[in-house]
Order: C-alpha cells, then sequence, then structure tokens
C-alpha cells in the first residue's frame, strides 16, 4: 500500500528532483516501519514495545500511569509515606531512578525526591494537559510517565519531583552496621 501510495504521489506532481524523491521514500519507509511501536527514550539502550506489550506486562494501574500519563489518588500509592534505605525503580523497564536519602516529606501525598541519581536516568517534557503548564518526567529508557518536577523542593536542588507510586518498583538496601 505505501508503495503505491508513493507512485501516486510522484506521478501526480511530476518530482523529477531525485534528492527530494529519496528523502520523501526514506520518510515514508521510516513512518511505515515505526507503525504499532512505542517510540520511547533517547538513550542507546532505550525500550521499544507494542503497546499491547505494555499491557501483558504491567497491571492495570502501573499502564495507566506509565503508558496513558494517568495520576494515582493523594495518599493511596505504596510509597508515599515509605522511610526505608533503598533504590526507586521503573517499574516498568527496571532503570535505578531515585536514591530513597533524596526523599523528603513533601505534604502532597506522593512520593517526592529532590534529585535522580544521574540526570540522564530521567527526561522532563513539557506537559500541559488539564489546561496547566507543567514538567512531566519520564523514564529516559522506556519512556514511562513518572509524575511531574516542580521548583518549590528542599535545598541543594530546589526541585520537587512529585511521582506516582505505581510508577516506581522500592528495593530495600540493607543497613551497613
Amino acid at each position: 500500500m505505501p508503495l503505491i501510495l508513493i507512485n501516486h504521489i510522484l506521478k501526480q506532481y511530476m518530482i523529477k528532483n531525485s534528492f527530494f524523491m529519496s528523502m520523501m521514500l526514506l520518510g515514508i519507509s521510516t513512518i511505515c516501519w515505526g507503525q504499532g511501536k512505542t517510540k520511547t527514550a533517547s538513550q542507546g539502550n532505550a525500550i521499544t514495545k507494542t503497546e499491547a506489550e505494555w499491557k501483558k506486562e504491567l497491571t492495570p494501574l502501573q499502564y495507566q500511569i506509565l503508558r496513558d500519563k494517568g495520576t494515582e489518588r493523594a495518599f493511596t500509592g505504596e510509597y508515599w509515606d515509605n522511610h526505608e534505605k533503598g533504590i526507586y525503580y521503573c517499574a516498568a523497564c527496571h532503570q535505578q531512578l531515585f536514591d530513597a536519602s533524596t526523599k523528603f516529606e513533601s505534604g502532597t501525598g506522593w512520593p517526592s525526591f529532590w534529585q535522580p541519581i544521574k540526570e540522564n536516568l530521567i527526561s522532563v517534557a513539557t506537559d500541559s494537559s488539564y489546561g496547566m503548564v507543567r514538567d512531566e518526567v519520564e523514564c529516559s529508557r522506556c519512556g514511562g510517565h513518572l509524575g511531574h518536577v516542580f521548583n518549590d523542593g528542599p535545598k541543594p536542588t530546589g526541585l520537587r519531583y512529585c511521582l506516582n507510586s505505581a510508577s516506581l518498583k522500592f528495593e530495600k538496601t540493607e543497613s551497613k552496621k
């Protein structure tokens, strides 16, 4: 079907510029090749899966938050009141995201952190849903929606990464004695 469309376009407009035709063919083939996949992340180890694959692997709540950019209700998530030492991972791809030592009580009812383990483990995108403009936080590996970041956090960064518990998995670390 895409080749018939290309042929029709070329005949209709009588395009003779071979460079333009090459670029158009490359663009259309790239679009056709990527159909049905979710393009995610900017790192070399990016994870690309279909939405059907994500639905099989995630719980309904995780899917709603990580893939559909939903939000859990305040004070209902598993980790909003967690005070144990450990690491928070992406619930979809198990990439390390936040160390519990950067978690703080924000009073919002969601787990809040003042910085990720490394900046390249998350990405920030503009979210203009619900008539607001916010900075959305995503996992840099799988593109999963984690929550939002605000400029009202504690020192030293002044940031508050306000995340959904369902987008995270916590692994406790043993205390050194």
